[in-house]
């Protein structure tokens, strides 16, 4: 399959096996080499110390920890980002509610939009960007 998204490195981290298997399903298919999943903060963070990421696809609820600490790490290293949960995106921790949120359960459809558009070099303007994310 030749999609944008061909030999992309997506960083997967989802505590719910099932969503995870079927989220690299949706990866592979879509030609993503997948990083993960893995369910822990812990080993979330050692993987963001020991893989080149291109791009980050966080569940936001990892058994009852956040995946925040996650998130501000990624951010740090310059990597793009897209939360997934089953609550109501409103429900986002202040500072992380510009960020994309897809709602679960979502389609292969979303999920590859999405990450396109987060890989999608920015055209510069002279205009100062608006403000997203934290």
């Amino acid at each position: 399959m030749n999609s944008p998204l061909s030999g992309r490195r997506v960083f997967v981290v989802e505590d719910e096996m099932i969503v995870a298997w079927l989220l690299e399903d949706m990866l592979a298919e879509l030609g993503c080499v997948v990083i993960g999943p893995v369910a822990k903060v812990n080993q979330a963070l050692a993987m963001v110390e020991a893989n080149a990421i291109d791009v980050a696809v966080l569940d936001v609820n990892l058994n009852g920890e956040t995946s925040y600490p996650i998130a501000d790490a990624l951010i740090a290293r310059g990597v793009p980002l897209v939360f997934v949960t089953g609550y109501d995106k409103d429900r986002m921790l202040n500072g992380y509610q510009g960020f994309p949120v897809l709602q679960k359960p979502f389609h292969r459809a979303e999920l590859s939009a999405t990450l396109a558009r987060l890989l999608t070099p920015k055209e510069p303007t002279d205009e100062p960007a608006p403000a997203e994310g934290r």
